[in-house]
């Protein structure tokens, strides 16, 4: 059968390795199926996907190979430091090249992101797999090929060696989101699977979550979350957007009992309309807010708004059909492109739309969806002024400041950029530190809080003075 497959094309010899030193090349993994997939690290379904290879890793450690090719979106993520950052937050153990010339994606005839290329243990084009929720497909297909290899006298059955560079030793690992109130804060500990109940200072006071990967429900350290994000108060619950378990929790906090609200541990991708909580799956929920007693959700795989009726105990789509696009209108009738950020804007939403590089408007009272910066998925850059000209790049928060100022974290330029209603420009927010990829924001105290996750802190920006000072949390 393999003789009829197509040779796969070698790996180019100019890509860079941004997690191995020993680059892999396909003629040294004869006798092995190899795994070739081509990722972004700003996508959702590319995220759901290194679950999906984790698990056939562990089920085929005795024959199959992975190799990641990443081929950017973005300007900023043509740097290898960048991609390397993207590997250590999605906990990616095997190699991976930065390919920003798209040279390896035109050799194997890739059209999207994620794709994966399966190659048989004779070096030969298997099969392309394009998308995320293929596992039962890839597991079939890989266990065929390595029944195949060993009919044929080729397989080689020792395990694949670990392709590991990481992160420097910190206390915090690429936290996400963050909420500040008056006298606490609480931060989403996201590469550390916790969330951190903190005062001002960031000495912790309770800690929710065991520190390991999991979904498990419990009292405080007994419970688990997997890449917990957002983060909503609403009278003595503090709701978490439990993204990598694909769920959102709730924490008690009158005695730090995790519960399970939505969610099945897996992605889902429902069509809800108006339905009950218990059973209902989603997709990457990433960022929460709370207006009266309804929960507002960025479920971010579904590109969509959902809100939360928490009295009755239901959930309905606010906006977004479901295609990733960004198009203004009614309800469902609008597109978002994984919206990652939430915040309260007077009797609106104000969402990050990441994908689309864009902070759009959701009014309350008709769902109506508007777009305050942005143009389109593909039409990002670095640009204030204003806001039809204003450019950001894959923003992940947005938080409402004083005078219905809209602080942005423009995560992809390094930057906090204000939105003002009143004069409809956006400038960048002139402060003296250096930020990666901030995540997270939130205003309380006379101060705006950033989670400048790439480099594994939080940060406190007096909203007076301007001046800028690293929290020492869990320190």
């Amino acid at each position: 059968m393999s003789s009829v497959r197509p040779v796969a094309p070698e790996l180019p010899a100019g890509l860079e390795w941004v997690n191995s030193d020993d680059p892999p090349r396909l003629a040294t993994l004869r006798g092995r199926v190899v795994l070739v997939w081509f990722w972004s690290g700003d996508s959702i379904p590319c995220a759901n996907l290194v679950q999906d290879l984790a698990v056939l890793q562990a089920r085929h450690h005795d024959g199959l190979s992975i190799v990641g090719i990443h081929c950017p979106k973005y300007g900023a993520q043509c740097a290898s430091a960048v991609v390397l950052k993207a590997v250590n937050r999605l906990r990616i153990d095997h190699p991976v090249a930065s390919d920003p010339q798209f040279l390896a994606w035109r050799d194997y005839g890739v059209g999207a992101w994620p794709t994966v290329a399966v190659v048989d243990a004779d070096g030969r084009l298997a099969a392309r797999v394009a998308g995320a929720g293929n596992l039962e497909q890839l597991d079939a297909l890989v266990a065929a090929l390595l029944d195949e290899a060993a009919e044929q006298g080729l397989r080689r059955f020792e395990s694949a060696v670990p392709a590991v560079r990481p992160e420097p030793r910190t206390s915090l690992r690429f936290p996400g989101k963050l909420l500040a109130t008056e006298r606490l804060l609480y931060v989403a500990d996201s590469g550390r699977d916790r969330v951190l109940e903190c005062d001002h200072d960031g000495r912790v006071l309770r800690m929710f979550g065991s520190g390991h990967t999991g979904w498990l429900d419990g009292r405080g350290e007994a419970a688990a979350f997997s890449d917990p994000q957002g983060l909503a108060l609403h009278r003595d619950q503090l709701y978490v957007a439990d993204r990598g378990n694909h769920a959102v929790r709730s924490v008690d906090l009158a005695d730090g009992e995790v519960r399970t609200v939505l969610g099945t541990g897996a992605p889902g991708y429902p069509r809800i309309g108006d339905a009950a909580l218990h059973g209902l799956a989603a997709c990457a929920p990433t960022d929460l807010a709370v207006v009266a007693d309804h929960l507002y959700i960025a479920m971010t795989g579904l590109n969509q708004i959902w809100q939360v009726d928490l009295i009755g105990r239901r959930a309905s789509v606010l906006a977004g059909g479901g295609a990733l696009d960004r198009v203004d209108g009614l309800g469902e009738a609008a597109c978002f492109a994984q919206p990652s950020g939430l915040a309260v804007a007077t009797a609106q939403l104000a969402v990050a739309d990441a994908a689309a590089s864009a902070i759009r408007l959701v009014r309350l009272a008709d769902r109506r969806v508007s777009t305050w910066v942005g143009a389109g998925l593909y039409d990002f850059g670095d640009a204030v002024g204003p806001c039809e000209a204003a450019r950001l790049q894959h923003p992940l928060a947005v938080a409402a400041g004083p005078r219905g100022v809209l602080f942005v974290a423009d995560s992809y330029n390094g930057a906090v950029k204000l939105a003002n209603p009143a004069t409809g420009k956006v400038h960048r927010l002139e402060v003296d530190y250096r930020f990666c990829e901030p995540g997270g924001l939130s205003v309380a105290g006379g101060a705006l809080w950033l989670a400048n996750t790439g480099h594994h802190e939080i940060v406190r920006i007096d909203l007076g003075s301007g001046s800028a000072k690293r929290i020492a949390v869990a320190e």
